[in-house]
């Protein structure tokens, strides 16, 4: 699979999608990067550092949180994607459910689309991600960030998440998508507890079956912390590279990461690993 402009080969080594999340708000770095010009500092960190492509995010995801407006989440992401596209040589991901903010990113240089909620809660988004060629990730969750994680049930939660996933990849054909430009993400903690994401890390290979490149982020998430018994998303280091080898262990693609160096460098082991095995 090839994503346009400058061209990503997904498929080969695993791939590390940079975090930059341009939000007062987000679990592990609200506040941090929202001034365009850190954002577009830390951009050009997380490339040097290794990242192959990077997802901006302008309204947090995370459990609980209140959605943003268009106006608010463009006035956020648009500077910066606009910068980076001017400058920087790896394609861009737009991290948004509105296809408001898609389309002004799409057409300010962006080439991913990343919608967790996988063109469900815009009916405007497979259309706009198709008429401009773009690549989609969907992502399964259960319900909204506010009310995701009130008592998630599953009764084999890696089955329902597989048919989940086809039932979205079905919807972005309808819409136009190419099958060929679709990646698919389980979505670690949406509307899962840690029970259900560490039998989703472990069968991550059984969504191969969906024939389509596997996104996973776990980088910092609670999960990490549960295990682990670090409090502080960002001190959460070891438990999410950890986390990223064995998501590419087990099939992963691409890896949704905040921490791109270490991670490039423990993926050079496991690609080396996984390249003897055949």
């Amino acid at each position: 699979m090839r994503i346009p402009g400058p061209e990503l080969e997904v498929g080969g080594r695993t791939l590390i999608l940079g975090v930059l999340n341009v939000t007062p708000d987000s679990f592990s770095d609200g506040g941090v990067f929202l001034d365009t010009a850190a954002a577009v500092a830390q951009a050009r960190r997380l490339v040097a550092e290794g990242a192959d492509a990077l997802d901006v995010g302008g309204e947090s995801t995370r459990p609980g949180s209140d959605p943003v407006s268009e106006a608010e989440e463009l006035r956020r992401v648009l500077p910066v994607v606009e910068a980076l596209a001017a400058e920087l040589r790896v394609p861009l991901s737009i991290d948004t459910t509105k296809a408001a903010v898609a389309r002004a990113a799409l057409r300010a240089g962006a080439r991913i689309v990343n919608d967790v909620s996988a063109l469900e809660a815009d009916p405007e988004m497979g259309r706009v991600a198709a008429d401009a060629g773009a690549a989609v990730i969907l992502m399964h969750r259960r319900g909204p960030s506010r009310t995701m994680q009130d008592d998630p049930r599953y009764a084999d939660v890696v089955a329902e998440v597989r048919d989940g996933l086809a039932a979205a990849l079905q919807r972005a054909e309808r819409a136009g998508v190419e099958r060929a430009r679709t990646l698919v993400d389980p979505g670690f903690g949406f509307g899962k507890t840690a029970a259900h994401n560490l039998s989703l890390l472990a069968r991550l290979g059984e969504l191969a079956a969906l024939g389509r490149p596997i996104v996973a982020g776990l980088s910092r998430k609670a999960t990490i912390g549960a295990l682990t018994g670090v409090t502080a998303p960002g001190a959460r280091l070891q438990g999410s590279v950890a986390a990223a080898c064995i998501a590419a262990l087990h099939g992963a693609a691409l890896v949704r990461v905040h921490d791109v160096a270490p991670t490039r460098e423990a993926l050079a082991v496991v690609d080396a690993v996984r390249a003897a095995r055949g």
